[in-house]
């Protein structure tokens, strides 16, 4: 019995790191390309560069969401399984 619980709370340790591992990915991903695209907007229009800054801030704020989520389940595999 003692066994078998050591080897479920390794399988949830191991699956929450999964869990933040491959779910920090797409966030990352997403708000370097959404950072450099601005980026580039600005440097081709300096005059939207406000609008520009505006938008990339909401969209690295609805992509990190994704971040938060993996984490919270991460969370939940940790202590809710007993």
């Amino acid at each position: 019995m003692e066994l078998s619980y050591a080897i479920l709370k390794a399988a949830c340790a191991i699956g929450a790191g999964l869990c933040m591992g491959i779910g920090a990915i797409g966030p990352a991903i997403g708000e370097g390309n959404a950072v450099g695209k601005a980026l580039e907007g600005m440097a081709r229009q300096p005059e939207v560069a406000n609008t520009l800054r505006t938008n990339m801030i909401l969209g690295c704020a609805i992509t990190e969401s994704t971040g938060i989520y993996s984490l919270v389940i991460a969370i939940l595999i940790l202590f809710i399984v007993k």
